[in-house]
């Protein structure tokens, strides 16, 4: 059975960082424990309810992903089991599926993210523009529509509670530097058709994903954190996608979704989920695992 967690309980780890989902602790020899908790951020705002057992979803799903892309991009994955860095008395079956021990690396500080349909904040943009994060779209596209191909649009960084925002290329080049930029765009979209090309084999079309990404001390690039998940992609059936409006997702669109019918204003604190959209959300990333992985939760 899926353990819930909402917050890491480790004595004598130091906690680097808590995020919107991941509980980030250090570990010697230049490494970091992290545990992906079955918080919800739906706006950039944590939510008051835990999705039970969505973290161990979320960390097996980003190891499957971070196992099939390794001839693309190297991945922050050690290899270390678990159990061998909890600290004496911890629940191992509470953190064995839901954390992994990692390199520690040196964050690029952009949401890089792959989009090849037009929906969400980018949908909106083009609305207002006719152009995504700087780059002009032909006129006349509606909303979920395939892009005639797939583009680099990320977005800033935003701290727990702030919003991200939509940036161009050109910013990135000035917050990173034009080569680490162009590693960055390059790897985004290279990791994106592959695992688009390899969801549409089994039904699922993945609109558009995010990825974070790291540095060594070398200057090696590496994919991190996250990665393909439901969390930071969102999953269409393509059985029922249709252009022209939101399709039904395997992803947390299910809870967005809810919270725009509610007119929240999208700010902390975040209002209450109810059982039944907590329950249907669960079943949806278990969904997606066991379309995507193969992986079934039991």
């Amino acid at each position: 059975m899926p353990t819930t967690l909402l917050q890491s309980d480790l004595p004598g780890l130091e906690l680097v960082h808590r995020g919107k989902v991941r509980d980030v602790i250090a570990l010697p020899g230049n490494r970091l424990l992290m545990v992906a908790t079955d918080r919800l951020s739906a706006f950039d705002v944590v939510l008051p309810d835990p999705i039970p057992g969505k973290g161990e979803m979320l960390t097996q799903i980003s190891n499957f992903w971070f196992g099939k892309t390794a001839h693309i991009i190297p991945n922050h994955l050690t290899g270390t089991p678990v159990e061998e860095v909890l600290p004496p008395g911890a629940d191992l079956e509470l953190y064995r599926r839901r954390a992994v021990v990692t390199r520690r690396l040196k964050p690029v500080p952009v949401e890089a993210i792959a989009r090849g349909y037009l929906i969400g904040s980018g949908w909106k943009d083009y609305q207002a523009t006719g152009a995504v994060c700087g780059i002009a779209l032909p006129p006349g596209l509606r909303q979920a529509q395939q892009l005639p191909k797939p583009i680099f649009t990320p977005s800033s960084k935003a701290a727990v509670g702030d919003h991200d925002v939509n940036v161009s290329f050109e910013h990135v080049v000035d917050t990173v530097g034009a080569e680490l930029a162009g590693k960055v765009r390059d790897a985004t979209l290279a990791l994106y058709r592959f695992a688009a090309a390899y969801a549409a084999e089994r039904g699922i079309i993945i609109a558009d994903t995010k990825f974070e990404f790291g540095t060594d001390e070398d200057g090696t690039l590496y994919v991190m954190d996250e990665m393909l998940t439901p969390d930071s992609s969102r999953f269409w059936p393509a059985e029922h996608y249709s252009v022209g409006i939101s399709p039904p997702s395997y992803d947390k669109q299910y809870v967005r979704d809810y919270l725009e019918a509610l007119g929240w204003n999208k700010t902390a604190p975040g209002p209450r989920i109810p059982a039944d959209v907590i329950a249907g959300t669960a079943a949806k990333y278990a969904e997606a695992l066991e379309r995507l992985a193969g992986i079934h939760i039991d």
